[in-house]
């Protein structure tokens, strides 16, 4: 859709198009939706709460990842224990 120009090339303010335009670009953009996961709650500071259920699952599982994770203390730990 091409806004109508006045002899000197700008924007004719009185215009259908041109106040169309102008409506559009004063609405605030949307903002994009964030999906939030259906899990444990966080406590204020964004850590998980691990005083919940599912924070305490979580955790568990993020152990068994660190501990999984196969560093070379961990290897350390399991030659000599």
């Amino acid at each position: 859709m091409a806004i109508p120009r006045t002899a000197s090339g700008k924007m004719d303010k009185r215009s259908k198009e041109y106040k169309e335009f102008k409506e559009r670009v004063s609405k605030p953009a949307a903002k994009p939706v964030v999906k939030k996961s259906s899990g444990a709650k966080r406590t204020a500071d964004g850590t998980l709460d691990k005083r919940t259920k599912e924070g305490k699952a979580a955790a568990e599982r993020m152990a068994k990842a660190r501990a999984a994770k196969g560093s070379f203390t961990n290897k350390l730990k399991r030659l000599f224990s």
